[in-house]
């Protein structure tokens, strides 16, 4: 399944982050879509969404670099929900390197015209559990 059309959307995404292309990135994301920018934070609405990845560049001071993995993705009603293995690497602030893999989950919404737009992006999956 590793060639389904939002394997593509998803890797169209991380390479606007990591150009810094925030117009692109926007045209993937649902005006009512929600960002979980992390576990207890969610940013929700595109201007909103727009602002915390900006935010989040500048955290990692444009470091950031996300490669994605195995993909899966169930189709129904109109949604795709996605669980897609992410690997992230970004400066420790000591000179050195972090690298992680979480187990994202998105969810997409086939829009009338063919195009699939993200409702709900969660790079943490599951693990949001963890922290209750």
């Amino acid at each position: 399944m590793s060639s389904h059309p939002l394997r593509h959307i998803i890797e169209a995404c991380d390479k606007a982050i990591s150009e810094k292309d925030y117009d692109t990135l926007m045209t993937y994301y649902a005006e009512d879509a929600a960002l979980v920018i992390k576990p207890g934070m969610i940013a929700r609405g595109k201007d909103n969404i727009r602002k915390a990845f900006i935010a989040i560049a500048d955290y990692f001071q444009g470091s950031l670099e996300v490669e994605q993995g195995e993909i899966q993705v169930v189709e129904g009603a109109g949604n795709a929900l996605v669980v897609m293995e992410t690997r992230l690497r970004y400066p420790d602030g000591q000179g050195g390197t972090v690298e992680t893999t979480r187990r994202a989950t998105y969810v997409f919404r086939a829009e009338p015209d063919g195009r699939w737009l993200c409702t709900v992006d969660n790079s943490y999956g599951t693990s949001l559990l963890d922290d209750e």
